[in-house]
């Protein structure tokens, strides 16, 4: 446990988030995000066919993630829905809100986070703040709220 000393807000005791908490947040997020992703790739597929649609669909489909992490984790919750739902928030380094930019850079470096078999989501796993390496990227702590 670690207290966060430069924060403009009152210090208070800190406890990061672990691996299957934040497996359950992202897997509730999945969920919230199904009816979108498969709106969006029914509409695609109407319009046009082949490796062109799912090209399309998967770019739309980044861009739909990206505005919902990205809005919601720098917004008053500081959280996606799925994190709500598991009790945890996205914050900077000092304990404030995260920047648009910040949650943006966050979200698009998840895309790296799990190029290589997900290492750079299992770095989480031995780091002290349990940093996953969008965190890092992002200068951002996932913590309980």
């Amino acid at each position: 446990m670690e207290i966060i000393e430069e924060s403009i807000f009152p210090e208070y005791e800190v406890v990061y988030a672990g691996f299957w908490r934040r497996f359950g947040g992202a897997f509730i997020d999945g969920l919230v995000l199904i009816i979108p992703n498969m709106v969006i790739s029914f509409s695609i597929g109407a319009i046009t066919t082949g490796w062109m649609a799912k090209i399309l669909a998967l770019i739309v489909q980044c861009i739909v993630g990206w505005l919902y992490s990205a809005y919601m984790e720098s917004g008053q919750n500081q959280a996606t829905i799925g994190k709500q739902a598991v009790g945890l928030i996205v914050t900077d380094l000092r304990g404030d809100r995260l920047t648009f930019s910040a949650a943006s850079i966050r979200y698009w470096a998840k895309l790296i986070s799990g190029l290589i078999i997900f290492i750079g989501y299992f770095m989480m796993l031995w780091d002290d703040k349990k940093q996953t390496f969008h965190d890092k990227m992002a200068d951002a702590l996932v913590v309980k709220k």
